[in-house]
């Protein structure tokens, strides 16, 4: 444990230039790709300028409840999602967890509306 500890010490002493190279070491050398928009984003100074005081355009729609219509709630993320019956139920059934993401505050509220129109609970983020 102690040496997860210098590890995250180490890490946390790099620079965002640092970081982003040590991001791309790993992704060649384990044939990965890291996922966009995660914690380095949220790392970077504020000194961005324009970007940061540009408005949010896409939100993502998170179940957090089930409720106790199930079966009406995997109904509703099938509909929302193109999913099949399982891959539904799976998603319904290890919430919380992102429904739809990167779509226009419109269509997030219209989702939100329908997942507790049959019981779940869903947040806007």
């Amino acid at each position: 444990m102690a040496d997860l500890e210098k590890i995250a010490d180490s890490l946390s002493e790099l620079t965002i230039m640092e970081a982003a190279d040590l991001v791309k070491m790993l992704e060649e050398k384990w044939g990965v790709e890291a996922a966009k928009g995660g914690g380095m984003m949220m790392a970077m100074p504020a000194g961005g300028g324009a970007e940061a005081a540009e408005e949010q355009t896409e939100f993502d729609v998170h179940l957090t409840g089930i409720g106790d219509k199930k079966i009406q709630v995997i109904k509703v993320v099938r509909e929302i999602t193109g999913l099949g019956l399982k891959e539904a139920k799976d998603l319904v059934e290890a919430y919380p967890k992102a429904i739809k993401e990167g779509i226009p505050k419109e269509d997030a509220e219209k989702i939100k509306e329908k997942i507790e129109a049959q019981g779940g609970a869903a947040e806007i983020k």
